[in-house]
């Protein structure tokens, strides 16, 4: 049984066998859309014209919200790379350095509350290349790391690790040698 309020929508033919079919919807035409005047609305079609749409706000609007979908998710990443064990080794081991305390002095750390990392991290194709703002009781200065995995699975090499101080000074954190400290660990020593 069809309600009464479908069976009204439908149309009824006669097939050549005399019997009636109820199962093609009639074409129904659009209604337009209530004006101001018209008091309240208290039903609705669902194939009813729609409003005109008045003015340009989307023009404002959009810029606004592609902005701030682009500002966080550059929020997002860099958000990311600071909660790295990268960043954050690196930034240990910027504490623990004879060359970097004697620069910036004691309690290393990042130089704002929310840090900026410059630079790219890709442990997957053995690339990182970060750079960060630091500060230090005695002053302030960047930090720079690069180092770069040669083959698929060996260690990562460290080709720069410096800081400079703002007035263009740049120390060299691997030891005297030019060598990477961390050559020497346990994990490569086990590997030979």
């Amino acid at each position: 049984m069809i309600p009464r309020a479908v069976r009204s929508s439908f149309t009824v033919f006669k097939q050549p066998n005399g019997l009636l079919r109820r199962n093609i919807p009639s074409r129904r035409h659009l209604v337009a859309a209530p004006k101001a005047s018209d008091g309240p609305l208290l039903e609705r079609r669902a194939d009813r014209q729609l409003p005109d749409i008045k003015g340009n706000a989307w023009l404002r609007t959009v810029p606004i919200f592609l902005l701030i979908v682009g500002a966080s998710t550059l929020a997002i990443f860099n958000y990311q790379k600071s909660s790295s064990s990268v960043v954050t080794s690196t930034l240990y081991a910027l504490r623990t350095n004879a060359h970097a305390r004697k620069v910036l002095g004691d309690e290393i750390y990042f130089k704002h509350k929310m840090p900026w990392i410059w630079g790219h991290i890709n442990q997957m194709h053995g690339k990182i290349d970060i750079e960060f703002s630091v500060k230090g009781g005695n002053g302030e200065g960047v930090m720079r790391f690069k180092s770069e995995r040669r083959t698929r699975m060996g260690y990562f090499e460290t080709l720069e690790w410096t800081l400079e101080t703002p007035d263009g000074q740049k120390v060299s954190l691997l030891n005297s040698q030019g060598l990477d400290p961390f050559q020497d660990s346990a994990i490569n020593k086990g590997a030979s």
